[in-house]
């Protein structure tokens, strides 16, 4: 196909510059209509031999938001007393004070798994290197990530958890590992620049490294 225009590719390097990963939301409902429209990009995103060994599960009871809720502030609270028995009192104290999930609010909230068993594909490119399932799930959230933003929505990935008690409290199988914890919704306000930059957790790069043999 021919190239895109001038105008899209710079709305594009727009899209991908806010995507963003959102912590504080609003609590208004997401509607149905965008929310299957962030799904539908699953199925553009590549996955190893076509094996679409993407599974997702929609946390929407209050039991099952309570378990993943207090997953989280478990493997939270873990992370903090690692950091202060490393002796790193000031990284500490800025860990502490980091808002790292919206998960008390965020009115959309996704589990979603890598299905390893999956026959579909026949193992096509997994044989040798069978993380790459795992990564096309990774392309998949990214996909609808990118697909939420452009309506407006936020998603946030809620990575501080414990993922085999957070798949037994959602009574998932057990191939079926957790990639990524999904809070969605209208975020509470514009940040064009990562929170953890803001607050001088890390500093971006920038490009990417290229390196030549």
């Amino acid at each position: 196909m021919d190239a895109f225009s001038p105008e899209f590719r710079e709305d594009l390097h727009r899209l991908m510059a806010w995507r963003r990963d959102v912590r504080r939301f609003r609590t208004d409902p997401v509607p149905d209509d965008i929310l299957a429209r962030g799904l539908d990009a699953f199925a553009l995103a590549p996955s190893v031999g076509l094996s679409e060994p993407w599974r997702v599960v929609n946390v929407e009871s209050a039991a099952a938001r309570a378990a993943a809720l207090s997953n989280f502030q478990s493997a939270n609270a873990e992370a903090l007393a690692a950091y202060r028995a490393g002796g790193d009192i000031d990284r500490a104290t800025l860990y502490a004070g980091l808002k790292l999930s919206g998960m008390q609010k965020a009115p959309v909230q996704l589990a979603v798994f890598c299905d390893d068993a999956t026959t579909k594909g026949a193992r096509l490119g997994a044989r040798s290197m069978p993380e790459m399932r795992a990564y096309s799930v990774v392309a998949a959230m990214t996909m609808m990530w990118l697909a939420l933003r452009a309506e407006g929505v936020g998603m946030g990935w809620v990575s501080i958890l414990d993922p085999e008690a957070l798949a037994k409290s959602l009574d998932v199988p057990d191939s079926w590992k957790l990639i990524g914890y999904l809070c969605i919704g209208w975020p509470e306000q514009a940040q064009p620049t990562p929170e953890l930059e803001q607050l001088g957790w890390e500093a971006r790069e920038g490009l990417a490294r290229l390196e030549r043999r």
